[in-house]
């Protein structure tokens, strides 16, 4: 499930991240300091380094602004929170075919799986051109070049990768989410049923019908998370 979370961050946001991010000076460093051992050959980007005071400031306002999203959160049904990186393409840069990792190990030693991938756009799609997000899964090749602030999720099991910047810069942030519902057939379920929840409650559809209807999201939930 590939779910599309427009406006995560606005406008007056996005352009005080990039003027922080302009100004990290050496606290970028090679992407491949947090790629595996597949990930690594086919890495070639920067990254802002993931024990930088930089780092964790701006990961603490994406965090901020996931904790209110609620497309976000019905997508992921989050668990935990791998917290945010952030990283740029320039011309000549990529990153190739990979799948992430399935564990990742958070700053203060505990284990995270890796259910839910998500990257943040912070540069508009005019100011570049390829850094497409290419994510494979039953249906084919899917590309992704979103607006700035506008937020892709997808499964993390799934074959990805950022396509060669011919021009200009492409600024990103991109992080993990262990899921309260591991599988993502279920996730999906469990998104739709949300959703049609949702519509139903907007047209004031029948009071009793609505409430079985949110009786079964929350079995359903209860019967498939792992916590």
């Amino acid at each position: 499930m590939m779910i599309h979370v427009p406006r995560v961050l606005n406008a007056e946001q996005v352009a005080a991240m990039r003027a922080r991010l302009d100004a990290g000076g050496d606290a970028w460093v090679d992407g491949r300091a947090t790629a595996g051992y597949q990930g690594a050959p086919v890495k070639h980007n920067q990254q802002l380094a993931e024990g930088n005071p930089l780092t964790r400031e701006l990961a603490d306002t994406v965090l901020a602004m996931l904790e209110r999203n609620p497309l976000f959160i019905s997508a992921a049904l989050p668990n935990q929170v791998y917290p945010p990186l952030f990283n740029r393409y320039g011309p000549g840069m990529t990153f190739g075919d990979h799948v992430d990792g399935a564990v990742r190990v958070l700053p203060n030693g505990v284990k995270l799986r890796t259910d839910v991938s998500a990257t943040l756009f912070l540069s508009e799609p005019h100011e570049y051109d390829g850094g497409e997000l290419v994510i494979h899964d039953t249906y084919g090749a899917h590309q992704v070049k979103l607006a700035a602030g506008d937020m892709i999720v997808y499964p993390a099991s799934s074959v990805h990768s950022v396509t060669p910047i011919t021009r200009g810069e492409r600024l990103g942030c991109f992080f993990w989410v262990q899921s309260l519902v591991r599988d993502d057939a279920q996730r999906a379920l469990l998104f739709d049923l949300d959703n049609a929840i949702q519509r139903l409650n907007v047209t004031q559809a029948d009071d009793g019908a609505r409430r079985t209807l949110v009786g079964c999201y929350h079995n359903l939930l209860r019967q498939w998370s792992l916590t």
